[in-house]
């Protein structure tokens, strides 16, 4: 039995996330439609690919295209991720889509200032929007979800995933509409949004290393292995000030589990300790590779050889 209090403070989050999902959602879109669209500027991913095909058969089909070429990523979401994640995608997308087709029908709001003011103004819109989105547990594309899975396979990071998906998407603006001055700005402007977004975003790392204390561990424990599928290990320390015993959970996780990895243990305690860091490489050095060196593994692999769950 949770107390009410408890459930009230969980439904205050969970409204506050949805709240800057909607506002990261509609600057997203804002950037979009009043500074690269009319400077014929792209955004990367899946929405530089919509954008391409909205030049080509009419910029008003910009949020039906969006939203085709997104729907098969919400399963992916899904499947890969958690619930949680697909809820706070589908919701940002929604909104980002009414967004699009609501500001397109404003021209008195197109920015056609110099292309500095246009790359440096909108890029930093976006990266604001987009940042906010992905702090607060969404996405609006779907090839970071993409680059997850990738990484889970091959151990490329998501990062560049990214970057060759966006790099193959300028390069095929340029070979389409045979004109290489858009693709180059609009690469430029996606460096500006990657700066802006890494201020938004406290660490764009893709794991992050989680350390929980909490009267109720095993409780937390049990939620986090069976519910989320992750596996943890314990640690034992002793609190310097009551010097009483205390259980530390160890906890991996991606950045897009975090969301969910954090409501779970204040459902669990709502006065737990949470310390998150991040995480540049998981590595196990007792395997070698052939060349001699150490072989580096997917977090879920570190996690199911070093601390197996039944």
């Amino acid at each position: 039995m949770h107390s009410p209090h408890q459930s009230t403070k969980s439904l205050k989050s969970y409204i506050f996330d949805f709240v800057w999902l909607a506002v990261g959602a509609f600057l997203s879109a804002f950037a979009l439609e009043v500074f690269f669209v009319p400077n014929s500027l792209l955004d990367g991913g899946i929405v530089g690919i919509a954008m391409i095909l909205a030049n080509i058969f009419g910029l008003t089909l910009l949020p039906v295209f969006q939203l085709g070429l997104t729907l098969p990523f919400f399963y992916l979401a899904y499947r890969f991720i958690g619930k949680t994640f697909l809820w706070h995608m589908l919701f940002a997308n929604i909104v980002f889509v009414v967004s699009l087709g609501y500001l397109h029908s404003l021209h008195a709001l197109n920015f056609h200032g110099s292309q500095l003011e246009v790359v440096v103004i909108g890029g930093a819109i976006l990266g604001i929007g987009i940042g906010l989105i992905i702090r607060y547990g969404g996405c609006i594309d779907g090839t970071e979800i993409l680059g997850i899975i990738i990484n889970r396979q091959t151990g490329i990071t998501v990062g560049q995933v990214v970057l060759v998906c966006n790099i193959f998407v300028f390069c095929s603006a340029g070979l389409i509409f045979q004109d290489w001055h858009p693709p180059l700005l609009s690469l430029i402007a996606y460096i500006v949004v990657i700066k802006i977004m890494d201020a938004v975003i406290v660490g764009l790392d893709e794991t992050k290393s989680v350390l929980i204390i909490s009267s109720k561990s095993k409780a937390i424990a049990d939620a986090i292995m069976h519910e989320l599928g992750l596996g943890l290990t314990v640690m034992y320390g002793r609190g310097g000030f009551s010097g009483d015993a205390r259980e530390i959970l160890y906890v991996i996780a991606e950045r897009l589990q975090l969301a969910e990895l954090k409501e779970l243990i204040h459902r669990e305690d709502a006065s737990a300790f949470i310390a998150i860091e991040n995480l540049h490489e998981v590595a196990n050095g007792n395997q070698g590779n052939r060349a001699g060196g150490k072989k580096k593994w997917s977090f879920e692999a570190v996690m199911k050889r070093l601390f197996r769950t039944k």
